[in-house]
């Protein structure tokens, strides 16, 4: 486990983290969030050794190793077998086996080991930053966005994969069902501070939500009440009969802690803007092929209409040609066979990620912006700025210092204020925090005009997907349905050579075994009963537990309804009595997740046991 208490992190004059605490306990597996530039990077920067911290303590176990995947993919060797025993520790450097066998768990075969890691998908070179990681046997493995330029074919692999992963686990990424999906624990990083629950991220936003609308009521009544007792101690300060009471409310004041008003949380927001259109159909592809190799297509013989309102997403893995049929469909790219009629009254609003080469290195995101349609004005034109994150001086930078997700959001700026009726997005959520792809997916839902967008997003895919174009098997097909349909219809195959392989080493562990079988089974049986018998009253302790908090959260979600009923009634007592129950009702959560938290501790130890028993057996 590590530790971390009361640190601080400035940049220059700008505060990340103000005394933030949190412990990684054994087994947790936290998904990071909280909104780009608050710090999550810094902060795995800062468990690995590679950046300083101002002030506070950081405790990590001796010998505990931290692995270290990173968004970047740097391959310095020319075979993946080479590439791979990078991650080895000094001491094992010659142990190439330990690679070999973390490399055939993650889907590579022998043949695969002496080809050249450039030569891989996005999702295999995913893979072998994983397994560069893994072959170090870390105690704490940190992922930072595993899922960026991913298929969803590697992205669905990836999230099976981290969900049985053994030991302590941090993971930032802006995917939130892919988050939902691996973690046990969310930690926050909101207003400089760190905020720890157990669950999953609508939990934790609910929780970071109900905290602060009780803060400013919290604080609203405390201002009424400070104003209530200078009014009483100016009245009467001059009156000998009343100076007793009138010192005892100046104590009373002196002793009255002053809340500052929250700062309004910045965040993009979304509104894309429609143009009018009244046909029943939007475009009609027949037979399109397109190639950019002679003899071989890459597209071949696709029809599809499009009518008004459709919302279709285009889904497949990377490589496959998703971005280039959104180009033929967009009218950036000429098929080669095949007719493309669009009618001619649609206006098209596209973004790209390439795109951000017709940026301006010489202008400001304002200029970009204003630049973008002849009827913004400047002040329009700084409310977009705004919205995406460029408010006051920042509108002001020169395109060429932006960092690459700057510019993709400047894009997107520009696509806000153009009207459409026809929206083409290619993986929009790239360099959006999780915050921000919640409010664009509400933008398009909102949206009335028509939407075709490549994404792996499955929150977005089930979201608004009603008809999807499926890259797969070399083909290119449209499937009449939304993306839970598919699924349960069709699916997909990412899993076939990790689970192959994971039976495989099953089978290895127990041929070696020197048990004969019924011998194994007895021994086994054993195992598994001893396991029931120490787990059941543990598991029974959390239900419980778990009740207990389920039914403090019902009782102060319902406290907060009177609290605000008696405030705006001005009840002064009655609030104070509210008051008290919340806080009494808030321990009694904090002291239930404390609990909770021991008790999967104890929990977690015992099946640690029992596994290296069984693991013992095999051997």
């Amino acid at each position: 486990m590590i530790n971390i208490e009361n640190m601080n992190k400035s940049y220059g004059g700008r505060i990340l983290f103000n005394k933030i605490s949190f412990k990684v306990n054994p087994k947790e597996r936290i998904g990071l969030v909280g909104r780009n530039g608050h710090g999550k990077t810094t902060l795995f920067r800062i468990i690995t050794g590679k950046e300083q911290f101002d002030s506070g303590t950081f405790f990590k176990p001796k010998n505990y190793r931290i692995g270290y995947v990173r968004q970047q993919l740097d391959f310095s060797q020319d075979t993946v077998i080479k590439e791979g025993m990078q991650g080895l520790i000094e001491t094992e450097r010659d142990q190439h086996w330990k690679v070999e066998k973390i490399l055939a768990g993650l889907g590579f075969t022998q043949k695969d080991m002496k080809r050249s890691p450039h030569e891989f998908s996005g999702g295999f070179q995913v893979r072998l930053n994983l397994a560069k990681a893994l072959v170090g046997e870390p105690d704490l493995l940190l992922l930072d966005e595993p899922t960026n330029y991913l298929d969803i074919a590697s992205i669905r692999w990836v999230k099976q994969f981290l969900s049985t992963w053994p030991h302590e686990l941090m993971l930032i990424t802006h995917d939130r069902s892919f988050m939902d999906k691996v973690v046990t624990h969310v930690l926050g990083l909101h207003r400089k501070k760190t905020r720890k629950i157990f669950g999953n991220t609508e939990k934790y936003y609910s929780q970071i939500a109900q905290d602060e609308e009780i803060y400013e009521k919290t604080r609203l009544n405390d201002e009424r009440r400070q104003k209530e007792i200078e009014l009483f101690i100016s009245r009467f300060r001059a009156k000998a009969r009343l100076a007793n009471m009138v010192q005892s409310r100046v104590k009373t004041l002196a002793k009255l802690e002053k809340k500052d008003r929250l700062s309004k949380a910045e965040t993009l927001e979304f509104f894309f803007q429609s143009a009018p259109f009244q046909g029943k159909h939007v475009l009609n592809s027949d037979s399109l092929s397109f190639s950019y190799e002679k003899d071989i297509p890459l597209i071949k013989n696709f029809s599809l209409s499009i009518a008004t309102g459709d919302r279709v997403c285009v889904v497949g893995k990377n490589g496959k040609g998703k971005t280039t049929l959104l180009k033929l469909l967009a009218g950036r790219l000429n098929p080669a066979k095949g007719k493309l009629t669009c009618n001619p009254r649609v206006v098209k609003g596209f973004f790209e990620q390439t795109n951000i080469k017709s940026l301006v290195d010489d202008r400001s995101v304002l200029e970009e912006i204003l630049y973008s349609h002849a009827d913004i004005d400047r002040q329009k034109a700084r409310n977009i700025c705004g919205s995406m994150m460029f408010s006051g001086n920042a509108a002001e930078k020169k395109i060429k210092v932006l960092s690459g997700g700057e510019k993709c959001r400047v894009m997107l700026g520009k696509l806000l204020v153009t009207p459409s009726s026809l929206l083409l997005l290619d993986e929009p959520t790239n360099h959006l925090d999780m915050e921000s792809c919640d409010s664009l997916l509400a933008a398009l839902d909102a949206f009335k005009g028509t939407i075709i967008m490549v994404t792996h997003n499955e929150m977005f895919l089930n979201a608004l997907a009603e008809r999807l174009i499926i890259f797969k098997n070399n083909r290119v097909e449209v499937f009449e349905g939304n993306y839970q349909r598919f699924l349960e219809k069709i699916g997909w195959e990412e899993n076939e050579s990790f689970a192959d392989n994971r039976k495989k080493e099953t089978s290895l562990n127990i041929l070696e075994s020197g048990l004969n079988k019924k011998e194994s089974r007895r021994k086994r049986s054993a195992i598994i009963a001893e396991k029931s018998k120490v787990l059941k009253p543990v598991e029974i302790a959390i239900s419980k537990t778990e009740k207990k908090i389920e039914d403090n959260e019902t009782r102060l979600t319902t406290l907060n309804q009177e609290l605000i009923k008696a405030s705006n009634a001005n009840e002064g007592p009655k609030i104070g009595e509210i008051g008290r129950e919340v806080h009494k009702c808030q321990a009694g959560i904090d002291n239930g997740f404390d609990e909770l938290e021991t008790l999967f501790e104890k929990k977690e130890q015992a099946e640690l046991i029992f596994k290296r028993k069984m693991e013992q057996l095999n051997k």
